[in-house]
C-alpha cells in the first residue's frame, strides 16, 4: 500500500479549468514518478517515449 502524504499548502494550485494542478514541490516530497506525464514533473519522465531522463 502506498503512503498516505498530506496536502500542504504550495503542494497544488488550481487551473482555470478547475483541475488540481500538482507543483514540482509535492512531486518531490511523494519521491517517486508516477509516469503520468505529470506537467511539473521533476523526474523528467517524458509520456510520448515512455522514459525517464535522468
Amino acid at each position: 500500500m502506498k503512503k498516505s502524504i498530506p496536502i500542504e499548502e504550495g503542494d497544488y494550485y488550481l487551473t482555470p479549468e478547475g483541475y488540481r494542478c500538482f507543483t514540482e514541490q509535492y512531486h518531490l516530497k511523494r519521491g517517486y514518478c508516477c509516469e503520468s506525464g505529470c506537467r511539473h514533473c521533476p523526474y523528467g519522465y517524458n509520456k510520448s517515449t515512455n522514459s525517464i531522463k535522468r
